[in-house]
């Protein structure tokens, strides 16, 4: 065997070493961003869910006090303990529904919050995705480059790593 041969053999041999050690790497980066969006989305489910039942709660004593604030309204010749008890109770009322407004406002920034870090996950897992595929394919060609001995398969195998390149790149940096 000639030694140009044996040279090229040898870089064949450690570039698709490397690529498959970079493939493993993206495949690993992959799912760890698509796990994250998936539990992202659980998380972001429980906050609507949970703003949901603050919400139900808040508007029961929104239905409870407007039927006070009637109630108290129709009565005629209350005794000034019973309307001050009236009174007493709709403001208690009306403190319950500010306390819930407020947590509910909190509850949907977290919501909000946890639905923007999912999407990131999700575009980060894409792009690792689409970095894979190019290592993929450029694996496959290295592999027919060994065994057909032609030096352009290797050569295609060698640009498509540019293909990874810029997806795993772009899966950090998000470049759009």
């Amino acid at each position: 065997m000639s030694e140009q041969k044996e040279k090229w053999q040898g870089r064949l041999a450690l570039s698709t070493a490397i690529m498959a050690v970079l493939a493993a790497l993206t495949t690993l980066y992959m799912g760890k961003f698509s796990s994250r969006a998936i539990m992202s989305q659980g998380q972001e489910s429980d906050q609507w869910a949970y703003y949901q039942a603050k919400s139900i709660k808040g508007h029961t004593f929104e239905i409870t006090k407007k039927a006070l604030e009637l109630q108290y309204l129709t009565q005629k010749g209350l005794p000034p303990e019973a309307a001050a008890e009236y009174r007493k109770t709709m403001d208690k009322y009306g403190e319950e529904i500010k306390r819930y407004d407020g947590e509910k406002k909190e509850i949907k920034d977290k919501a909000e919050g946890i639905a923007k870090t999912k999407l990131k996950a999700q575009e980060m897992g894409g792009n690792f995705a689409y970095a894979l595929i190019f290592l993929q394919i450029a694996l496959m060609l290295a592999s027919i480059s060994s065994l057909t001995k032609r030096k352009y398969l290797w050569y295609i195998a060698l640009v498509c790593n540019f293909g990874w390149l810029f997806f795993f790149l772009d899966a950090w940096l998000l470049f759009y």
